[in-house]
C-alpha cells in the first residue's frame, strides 16, 4: 500500500482584462513553494489564453494549483464556455496559436471542463520531477 501524499493547493483570482503572462505567471508559481520551470510556462499560456479569449467585462478568471505526490494540476476558469481551447493544425508560417502546442508538449494531460455556464476550466497536470 501507498502512503498517502499531502495535497496541496491554492487559488488566485485575476481581474478581468488581467495583466501579461509574466505577471500571471510570477504570481503564481511561488504560491505552493515549488520549482516550477515549465509549470510557470503552461500557467502563462492558460493564463493568457482566459485573457485574451475568456474575456468578459467585470468577470475575473481563477488559476487553481492543486499537488497530489509528483503532479501538479493547473486549472484556469473563465466565463467564456462557449469558447473552447483548441490545438491549431501546425502552420509554421503562423505566428499566434502556438501556446496550446507548448502545452501538450509539457503537460502529461490537459483538456477542458464546461460548466457550470457560463464557465469553463481549462486544465494541465504537469509532472514535478524535472520540471
Amino acid at each position: 500500500m501507498c502512503p498517502q501524499r499531502a495535497v496541496r493547493r491554492a487559488a488566485l483570482r485575476h481581474p478581468s482584462g488581467c495583466p501579461t503572462r509574466q505577471a500571471s505567471r510570477d504570481r503564481a508559481t511561488p504560491v505552493l513553494g515549488l520549482p516550477l520551470d515549465d509549470a510557470g510556462h503552461v500557467i502563462a499560456e492558460l493564463a493568457s489564453n482566459a485573457a485574451l479569449h475568456g474575456y468578459v467585462p467585470g468577470r475575473d478568471f481563477r488559476i487553481m494549483l492543486s499537488v497530489t505526490g509528483d503532479t501538479l494540476r493547473i486549472e484556469v476558469a473563465d466565463a467564456r464556455g462557449d469558447v473552447l481551447p483548441r490545438v491549431p493544425e501546425r502552420n509554421d508560417d503562423s505566428e499566434a496559436g502556438r501556446g496550446l502546442m507548448l502545452v501538450e508538449a509539457i503537460a502529461i494531460r490537459w483538456g477542458v471542463q464546461v460548466g457550470p455556464y457560463p464557465r469553463k476550466t481549462v486544465w494541465a497536470e504537469v509532472a514535478l520531477t524535472g520540471s
